[in-house]
């Protein structure tokens, strides 16, 4: 009899681990679902699905924001697929800002290579939390709470950020309010802005309504 209890354990074991699939690249000419991109068929997957150099290089700068966010997220490195994490580089010239902005979808990790940032979150109880990350510092911000990044001082900075999740999503508060159809009438009820602050700004951003 115990024999057999020493064995029950292992069977159980190898069924566990049969059931277990190691990776599922992205079949990225399909469409993304809530749970991912279909899997690649294995007899298509190479070494190159798991290597991405699109963050080796500086992004393009927009001149608005003076910042260029170059990302590493399923839809470009289909290898990420399913294994719960993602990237992306970010790039700010002097005085660069990345506005307030969400990620609905994962937790950031953000990791200065050079220079300083001052970055912060607001949290659902309306409290604030604002540092300068220097060179080889990070921060976290928590899933889907809305924050900034900054350039700090005269010069401009370099850090990556890396996700919870292969998709993390992005909504930037500015462009939901501002260059949107959202009609400028609600947005000054919703928000107590001046109409035509809002209208100047739908102007800059290319919102319309």
């Amino acid at each position: 009899m115990l024999p057999i209890l020493f064995l029950i354990p292992l069977l159980l074991s190898t069924t566990c681990h049969a059931s277990v699939q190691d990776f599922c690249v992205a079949d990225t000419t399909a469409s993304d679902t809530p749970a991912g991109f279909p899997c690649k068929p294995e007899a298509n997957v190479t070494s190159s699905d798991f290597v991405y150099t699109g963050l080796s290089v500086p992004g393009k700068i927009i001149a608005l924001i003076n910042a260029a966010v170059t990302p590493a997220f399923v839809s470009q490195f289909p290898g990420l697929n399913g294994l719960g994490l993602s990237a992306l580089r970010l790039d700010l010239g002097p005085g660069g800002v990345v506005p307030l902005h969400s990620h609905p979808g994962a937790t950031e990790l953000l990791i200065v290579k050079s220079g300083h940032i001052t970055a912060g979150f607001v949290s659902s109880a309306n409290s604030v939390y604002i540092a300068t990350v220097k060179t080889g510092e990070l921060m976290i911000f928590p899933q889907g709470l809305l924050h900034f990044q900054v350039a700090a001082g005269k010069k401009g900075a370099v850090a990556f950020a890396f996700f919870s999740s292969p998709n993390p999503g992005l909504q930037i508060l500015d462009f939901a309010l501002f260059a949107s159809n959202f009609s400028t009438p609600l947005i000054a009820k919703t928000t107590f802005l001046d109409p035509e602050l809002i209208k100047k700004l739908k102007g800059v951003l290319g919102g319309s309504g």
